[in-house]
């Protein structure tokens, strides 16, 4: 009877997992996003094989190619397709491997924030009292400061560095999963199958993480998703203000930084091509983030 519970109950959850992914894909744009953002982690992936030069390579960089429009030519024959910056760097080359960086940034400090704040979520949901009213406190004075302000002061005492900016972005993060965690366990610690477990004295970190876990998943996932597009922008804006990734770490927000002050003069490209490279990430994100949504939460549909 138990094998046959188990072959029912794995047949209906790979039956609501087609049925999701069914539904996911039957919207063009979510569609259309998803393919967008899969082309991108590619070209991340493989930007060390197919950029034309390693643009943080100093032996590769001629000072001479500096500022050099999109489709000039090297004197070694290198075709800069997006062109130059003052420093001789191709910018197509730039872009991937901006790329790469923005995406662990993005990946890395939205998942490990996801992680933290959902067991302190459901710490504070499960144990009640005076626990949950210390976090609960820690919580909403994190969330009283804005995210940018947050990561400023974290910065300014780590100093610059792409896993500094991970670091900050986590400690900057973690209160929106704690808080939307804590509120669906508060509901589903009351249901019968916790009081169940209680009283089959189950241990707390079994109840916490084989019962209430599963049931916080869903939203979770939605807002990991959003995270990440939002992490990414604040990398390149702290980048953008030279506070992020250090100059010899590839970067959007280092790229469109270095190129802000010549869109004056006609040198654009400069900070035009990386800028719509982020714009596209960042959209493709949230298309993926705002379907998954409506997919796992059907009531948000409008």
């Amino acid at each position: 009877m138990t094998e046959l519970e188990d072959t029912t109950i794995a047949a209906s959850e790979r039956g609501r997992l087609r049925k999701g992914i069914t539904d996911f894909f039957a919207s063009p744009v979510a569609a259309t996003g998803f393919v967008t953002l899969i082309i991108i982690c590619g070209l991340a992936l493989l930007a060390p094989w197919i950029s034309p030069q390693n643009p943080y390579d100093l032996m590769q960089l001629d000072i001479m190619d500096g500022r050099l429009a999109p489709g000039s030519e090297s004197m070694s024959g290198l075709v800069y397709h997006l062109g130059t910056d003052s420093q001789g760097r191709d910018i197509l080359s730039g872009i991937l491997y901006g790329l790469r960086t923005s995406l662990i940034v993005g990946v890395l400090s939205a998942f490990a924030a996801a992680i933290i704040g959902t067991t302190i979520g459901l710490i504070a949901a499960y144990r009640g009292r005076r626990t949950e009213t210390i976090i609960m406190r820690l919580v909403d004075l994190q969330l009283s400061l804005p995210t940018i302000l947050m990561a400023l002061m974290m910065l300014a005492i780590l100093g610059k560095g792409v896993m500094n900016v991970v670091i900050a972005l986590i400690i900057a993060e973690w209160a929106t999963y704690a808080r939307t965690v804590r509120g669906i366990a508060l509901v589903e610690r009351e249901k019968e199958y916790i009081e169940a477990a209680r009283m089959l004295r189950l241990p707390g970190w079994r109840i916490l993480f084989r019962h209430l876990l599963p049931n916080c998943l869903a939203p979770v996932i939605v807002i990991a998703t959003m995270q990440v597009a939002r992490a990414i922008g604040l990398e390149a804006t702290l980048s953008f203000l030279g506070l992020g990734a250090s100059v010899t770490e590839p970067s959007l927000g280092m790229l469109i930084s270095s190129g802000y002050q010549y869109l004056l003069t006609g040198l654009y490209w400069i900070s035009f091509f990386p800028g719509i490279a982020l714009l596209i990430t960042i959209v493709a994100i949230n298309l993926v983030g705002d379907r998954l949504r409506d997919v796992l939460n059907p009531r948000s549909m409008s």
